[in-house]
């Protein structure tokens, strides 16, 4: 996953680099390229960032050489993101690269003239960063990692590996814009599970749904990929190993 993560970098960022004045190009001592990078966590916390690193010196970058790196990051607080952006903004980097689609808003909001590199594991069309997946249209283009679609292999692939199982824990976070829940239901009924929604909108909220899914008896976890659920890896991890999930 990471290795196509740093091939479609590549392609985006080699793309957004083309966009980069000529004059800057030519007169790296006078003005270096200069991207400016909103993150949640920090350059050091958020494992993308390296590999966005990587993809660029696979393009012939290198931050402090011939590119110049604004960072602007939240350190877990989503509300400094809007004033972090309009900071970056008013620098006037060539290119905006952007971690996340809860991230994501902040800048598409704060620019409309800026090119937009995104990543985000939630739907861009429904979150209204692009106008459709073929034709983003607009300054924002990126890379999403949709599941809906692999949402009943999922179950199915579950379904083979412990045939026993009937009740199934459907671990997510309402506030990701994704579809799968419905394609989970949809594939659920058709293997004879009974799937029970347990909803994290935070990290408080984990020890509740981990008490819910105990109280249903389910028999296993599906956990949908987002921000959350993975800054959350390790309780989900300890809560399925203590119950034999």
């Amino acid at each position: 996953m990471l290795d196509m993560r740093r091939r479609e970098l590549l392609s985006l960022l080699g793309g957004a680099a083309a966009a980069w004045p000529l004059a800057a190009r030519a007169q790296q001592a006078a003005r270096l390229p200069r991207l400016g990078v909103l993150l949640l966590s920090t350059p050091q916390a958020d494992p993308q960032m390296e590999t966005a690193r990587r993809a660029l010196r696979d393009l012939g970058y290198v931050e402090g050489h011939n590119l110049a790196i604004e960072y602007r990051y939240a350190e877990g607080r989503p509300e400094r993101l809007p004033d972090l952006a309009a900071d970056l903004v008013r620098l006037k980097p060539d290119v905006l690269f952007v971690l996340g689609g809860d991230v994501t808003p902040a800048a598409v909001k704060a620019t409309q003239t800026i090119p937009i590199v995104f990543t985000s594991s939630a739907d861009p069309v429904r979150l209204g960063f692009v106008a459709s997946l073929a034709r983003p249209g607009g300054n924002a283009t990126g890379i999403t990692l949709l599941l809906d679609e692999l949402a009943s292999k999922r179950l199915e692939l579950l379904k083979q590996a412990a045939p026993r199982i009937s009740r199934v824990g459907f671990l997510w976070n309402p506030d990701h814009a994704d579809n799968e829940l419905p394609e989970a239901e949809r594939a659920a009924a058709s293997l004879g599970i009974e799937l029970k929604p347990l909803t994290v909108r935070g990290p408080a909220d984990f020890d509740g749904a981990f008490m819910a899914a105990t109280q249903a008896r389910v028999d296993a976890l599906y956990v949908v990929s987002s921000r959350l659920t993975l800054q959350n890896l390790g309780r989900i991890l300890n809560f399925a190993a203590e119950n034999r999930l």
